[in-house]
């Protein structure tokens, strides 16, 4: 009976750390991870920074970001537009980015 449980335990495990190596790719393919690092600033902030600063509250307003740019928030250096990632896109990354803390 309790190897159902780990079973189940095992496989929500697995699910999860595909998703975040999913979520790892959709930022290298669209580029995010030539300025950002997860734990470290490049020349944007790390994602672990992001993740301390904000909360799901601001879900929509960085998914915007990701997708207009923005400027003047983490120093001088503004983060470009980046219009080849769409809405869904834009809030997958912001929700993966989030729970990096």
């Amino acid at each position: 009976m309790q190897a159902i449980p780990l079973l189940l335990l095992a496989t929500a495990s697995l699910l999860s750390a595909g998703a975040a190596q999913a979520d790892e790719a959709l930022a290298k393919s669209k580029n995010c991870l030539s300025c950002h690092a997860m734990d470290k600033k490049v020349v944007g902030p790390s994602y672990k920074d992001v993740a301390k600063k904000y909360t799901a509250n601001d879900e929509a307003m960085l998914a915007e970001k990701v997708i207009k740019g923005s400027k003047g928030v983490w120093g001088p250096v503004p983060m470009p537009p980046n219009p080849s990632v769409k809405p869904e896109e834009a809030t997958k990354l912001v929700k993966w980015i989030l729970s990096q803390k």
